[in-house]
């Protein structure tokens, strides 16, 4: 395929619309399924580079939820607990321990499911019919892979009243060493950022703390790849192999750290007991749910637990989880590890991350102001490392 015209562009006013290979060559993309649109190829084309490089530099299966050009998550598959599974929603996934690439799926699209609402999928390999069946039920756009088995086809063919937009990309593909993109009728070109995240490069630890273990590795090369693909400024929380929090697209630091540190501590809570044991109503949908676990965490909690509401939720009514409640929760992570695409300016981020159990810090490090920030992780026995590279995106 030469070309593939598209509905519209970014907006349905923006015609005509349409991708090609300006060396006149094939797409890398074959289209499965429906018909993707201008945005959903932004979405699949940087979400398929972010599971192609973590799968390349860990060798594991890593998934995506993409959102308008970000990230909503990225994440490996490492095996999850009855709980996570919970917290994810899909504890009733039959054969999900014995596909890797299916649990990071679910991980990805468990971590901030408000904001996965609607998402682009990529997955590093094959679609099988486990992941397959998480999507059947999540509300979403499309997806990338290198491939589907057939069973895992006919389900999302069936998604979206058959319009459900696959797409399937050759992982063999390389482009081309520049790069190109027009700006108010300017052309822009540079070379294409061919730098590669591995654990060779986090030797330049600068902190007092030097223990730093394979797994705050792992999430290092998971945080600055996800990193790699998201608008700037960024940072990014990780865990478990998992992204936790993403910050993106702010023009303060700290305000991409505040952010962040915010989905990853709702994260951590919707974990707690209190969440996973919400006595939803069988009849109540996922997003639903989602909305409610929102707001029960956050400052409005008594909206859902007023009389005439918390009635057409729950079977009973919930206990409320405090402020207090959760900040006691909340200080017994440790472990996170946080990444940053450009240098961090002060030590006031550090503050902020600690509040959301970060014990790792990966950046480039380059800032007049690096001993303060140095000085904060040793107050706090934090393990940081410097890359020396920024990875700014846009």
């Amino acid at each position: 395929m030469k070309e593939f015209q598209l509905k519209y562009g970014c907006n349905p006013n923006q015609k005509p619309a349409r991708i090609y290979m300006e060396n006149g060559g094939d797409l890398p993309v074959t289209i499965l399924n429906g018909r993707p649109g201008y945005i959903n190829f932004l979405d699949a084309f940087n979400s398929w580079q972010l599971v192609h490089e973590i799968h390349t530099s860990l060798g594991m299966p890593a998934a995506a939820s993409f959102k308008h050009v970000s990230p909503t998550s990225a994440a490996v598959g490492v095996p999850m607990s009855d709980t996570l599974k919970k917290a994810c929603f899909v504890d009733d996934i039959e054969g999900l321990d014995d596909s890797p690439i299916a649990t990071a799926y679910a991980r990805a699209r468990g971590t901030d499911r408000m904001s996965s609402y609607g998402d682009f999928v990529a997955l590093s390999d094959i679609c099988d019919r486990t992941t397959a069946e998480i999507l059947r039920r999540e509300v979403s756009d499309g997806i990338i892979a290198p491939g589907y088995s057939d069973e895992a086809l006919e389900i999302l063919k069936s998604k979206k009243k058959g319009n459900y937009n696959i797409i399937q990309i050759d992982a063999d593909y390389e482009p081309a060493e520049t790069e190109r993109k027009q700006v108010f009728g300017v052309t822009f070109e540079q070379g294409r950022n061919n730098y590669t995240v591995s654990k060779d490069d986090f030797t330049e630890i600068v902190t007092r703390n030097r223990d730093l273990s394979e797994e705050a590795k792992r999430d290092m090369v998971i945080a600055l790849i996800t990193l790699k693909y998201t608008q700037s400024n960024s940072v990014c929380y990780v865990q478990d192999g998992q992204a936790i929090g993403v910050g993106a697209g702010q023009q303060s630091r700290i305000h991409c750290t505040r952010l962040a540190g915010n989905k990853a501590d709702f994260w951590h809570l919707r974990q707690s007991e209190k969440v996973i044991g919400l006595p939803f109503r069988k009849e109540i949908s996922r997003p639903v749910r989602d909305n409610t676990i929102d707001v029960y965490l956050g400052d409005e909690y008594e909206d859902v637990l007023r009389d005439g509401v918390w009635e057409t939720l729950f079977t009973e009514k919930p206990q409320p989880f405090t402020r207090e409640e959760q900040k006691s929760y909340l200080s017994a992570i440790r472990g996170v590890t946080l990444g940053s695409d450009a240098f961090f300016p002060f030590g006031d981020n550090i503050e902020r991350a600690r509040k959301s159990g970060v014990s790792y810090v990966v950046q480039p490090g380059g800032s007049i102001r690096d001993d303060n920030v140095i000085e904060t992780c040793d107050k706090y026995d934090m393990v940081m490392v410097f890359t020396g590279m920024r990875l700014f995106h846009h």
